[in-house]
Order: C-alpha cells, then sequence, then structure tokens
C-alpha cells in the first residue's frame, strides 16, 4: 500500500526530529505497519471503507503489538477482523518459545549435558565457539521475570466451572542423575465458555502431596466456584481434589480409563470392549448414562470379570459429567483439551531431550503454554457456548469472587 503525499511529508518530518536508532526505529515501525495493513487488506479483499466485489470480511479495530528488534522495541497495531482472526505472516508468534528453547539448549551446552543434536542446535546460533555461563544467565533472567509472572497471575478475575488436569514426563539432571520429571498443567474453561491456562508445575512425582501443592498454589492465586475437575487417576490426584477444591465433582478422563482397561484384556477383543464402553457416553440423560454403566458391566462381566470390576469401581467418577448441561457433555468427559497442549510441549523438549536442572524445564515449558494462551486471547473462539453456561452457577447471587 503505497503512501500519500502527506504521509510521506509527516513521515520526513518525523525522522527529521530524531536521531540514530530511534530513527530507524522510526522507519521500521512505519514500514511494517504498512506491511501489516496491506497482508490485512489482500485477506479482506477491501481497502479501508472501500466497496468492492471482492470483500470478504470487515475490520474490527486493532490490538497492540510490541515487536523486538536491534533498533528497539516497536510498537504496532494488529488488525482485528469481525469474523475469524488474521496474524501478519511477517511477525513470529513463537518468539517467546523459541527465546525459551535458545536458553535451554545454551545452558545445557555450559552444563557438559547436550546431546549430538543439541551440539548442532547450538552452532546453528552461531556458538559453536562457546558461550558463557554469565551469558546464560542473562538471557535466563530475561525470560524468568515475565514467564513468573504468568505463573502466578491472580485467577479471580473469572469464574472457571471445569478445569483440566494432566502430566506429562520429561527426563531432566538431578543431583547430577537423569530422571523422569512429572509436569502437571491445568487449563480451564471461563464462566463465558473461553479458555485460559490455569498453571504448571514440576516434581518428583504425582503423589497427593504434590497435587495438593499444586491445587492450593492455584486456589491462592484466586481460583474458587470450580463445579467439575477432569483428570485420569493419577495417584494421589483424587485424594489432593477432595482435600483442595471443596464442592468440586471430579470426572475420571473416559479416554485413559479405556486405555487402563486395555491393559487386562487381549488385544483382539479391544475394539468390540471399547465400543460397548462408549455407549456409556451416548446415553441422554443423567439415569440413563448411570444405569448404562450397569448394563455394560453386566454384558462384559462374563468374558471378562476385571472390567466388570473396574467400571463398577470407576461408576461415580466415570458419569460425573452427566450432572452438568448436556451440551457440555462431550467436551468435559475426557481430558482430550489438553492432548494439544501436551503435544506441542513434547515437541518442544523432545529437541532438548535432556534438561539441565527443573528450572530449565519449567522454563520451555511455560514459555509453550504462554503463547498458547496468548493466542487463545487474542483470537477468541469458544470452547463451549456462551448461553449455555448460565445454568451453572444459579444459585449464587453477583457478589465479589473471594
Amino acid at each position: 500500500m503505497a503512501l500519500s503525499q502527506s504521509e510521506l511529508t509527516r513521515l520526513l518530518q518525523s525522522l527529521h526530529s530524531t536521531e540514530g536508532l530511534e530513527l530507524v526505529r522510526s522507519v521500521a515501525e512505519r514500514m511494517l505497519q504498512e506491511l501489516i495493513e496491506a497482508e490485512a487488506a489482500a485477506k479482506i479483499g477491501a481497502e479501508w471503507n472501500e466497496h468492492t466485489d471482492t470483500r470478504t470480511n470487515y475490520r474490527n479495530g486493532h490490538r497492540d503489538k510490541t515487536l523486538t528488534t536491534h533498533a528497539d522495541d516497536l510498537d504496532l497495531a494488529i488488525p482485528k477482523l469481525r469474523s475469524g482472526s488474521f496474524f501478519p505472516c511477517l511477525l513470529e508468534r513463537r518468539r517467546r518459545i523459541d527465546q525459551a528453547l535458545y536458553a535451554v539448549i545454551m545452558e545445557a551446552y555450559v552444563e557438559g549435558v547436550s546431546t549430538r543434536s543439541v551440539d548442532d542446535l547450538v552452532k546453528a546460533l552461531g556458538a559453536d565457539t562457546g558461550i558463557s555461563k554469565s551469558e546464560v544467565s542473562r538471557i535466563c533472567a530475561a525470560l524468568d521475570e515475565p514467564l513468573t509472572a504468568f505463573r502466578t497471575r491472580p485467577l479471580d478475575h473469572t469464574r472457571f466451572p471445569y478445569i483440566y488436569l494432566d502430566a506429562t514426563y520429561c527426563k531432566a539432571r538431578v543431583n547430577h542423575q537423569i530422571a523422569s520429571r512429572a509436569v502437571v498443567i491445568a487449563t480451564g474453561v471461563t464462566e463465558d465458555g473461553g479458555r485460559e491456562v490455569l498453571g504448571v508445575m514440576v516434581g518428583d512425582s504425582e503423589t497427593e502431596a504434590f497435587w495438593t501443592e499444586f491445587l492450593r498454589h492455584l486456589r491462592e492465586r484466586g481460583l474458587s466456584e470450580v463445579r467439575l475437575v477432569i483428570g485420569d487417576h493419577h495417584s494421589g490426584l483424587v485424594a489432593a481434589i477432595g482435600k483442595v477444591m471443596l464442592g468440586a465433582a471430579y470426572q475420571r478422563c473416559r479416554v485413559h480409563f479405556l486405555r487402563n482397561v486395555f491393559g487386562v484384556i487381549d488385544k483382539h477383543a479391544g475394539e468390540m470392549v471399547a465400543a460397548t464402553i462408549r455407549t456409556i457416553f451416548a446415553q441422554s440423560g443423567q439415569s440413563a448414562v448411570r444405569a448404562q454403566v450397569d448394563t455394560v458391566a453386566d454384558m462384559l462381566g462374563g468374558q471378562f470379570p476385571k472390567v466388570k470390576q473396574m467400571l463398577l469401581q470407576a461408576k461415580d467418577d466415570l458419569t460425573a459429567f452427566a450432572v452438568f448441561p448436556e451440551r457440555h457433555w462431550k467436551k468435559i468427559q475426557s481430558t482430550n483439551p489438553l492432548e494439544r497442549v501436551n503435544r506441542e510441549i513434547k515437541r518442544r523438549t523432545d529437541v532438548v531431550q535432556v534438561f539441565p536442572n527443573d528450572d530449565a524445564l519449567l522454563r520451555l515449558v511455560t514459555a509453550v503454554l504462554f503463547e498458547m494462551h496468548d493466542e487463545w486471547i487474542a483470537f477468541p473462539r469458544r470452547y463451549l457456548p456462551e448461553g449455555s453456561m448460565d445454568d451453572l452457577y444459579p444459585e449464587l447471587p453477583e457478589a465479589p469472587r473471594c
């Protein structure tokens, strides 16, 4: 999009009043903004206030975006669209993740625990001649401040009726030995149907003490009025939920339950057993769902007595979702919403393979979650319909949230 004569004049006047890097910054900022607007116009099919047959969308204001460059921070504005989302291709969405990944790689390199793939990445970053510990510390310190702020931010700005808990595992060095580390993650559905990342923690195991510490940290930051916690049957998790998340029900993930069932039956019977168990979640109404658990348990009990026992023991936890609006059922029966999150974490952590310490692991995972959280907020797409959320707090008057 070409600049008009008046715009060029204003730009020249602004350049005359600046020196050195400020001049470069002003030119870069204006040039990038023009490129962003041009890309938005191409996507929409029309310029500002232009009427064309090719128009496919409309502008809906802007959102601020700061881009860090060698010429200082550039203040840009990303156009918002009336429908759908837009993000310019010339800006890198995951810059924060890459910074954290580089910091981990360099820290591993300094600590002498890097693998061949890490060595190659260090060389690709131009650090093949070596990098000092002070440089690593400087980079990590710059990252830790915003990442810590994200992990500890208040959660009292809205209610989260549904929260999802899950754990993934990574390798890190602890006391000069390689150990498996549990990375526990919490995400939540807001009372208007949106999604947010709530928290992350790295620890020794999935004991009750560890889960209790994690859930108390969420409560201390303002998480309250949770109606349902969805998670796997981790050791200690159910006990921690009962101790900390008072008033919240627990939904055992149906996907993880099926995996547990597969562990006690022959492989050739897996599809038949899974299809039979899935009929529980295809019922309509709470009473029908619970009754179907008994029906399925009797159907499978003759050939698979262990499966029958598992179904009856897990009945309450598997059917906790049925108390809530039916429009929510498919989304609150499992921890599937965390599957994409875990895949992205694994994609990044697999590059490092073995982390030099827990801090490095937490730094990279937090950066991944921070970027996902930003995308959910910047490009909102309701996970659950807003109107369907009204029945979740009918007994609670509007009052300050604690």
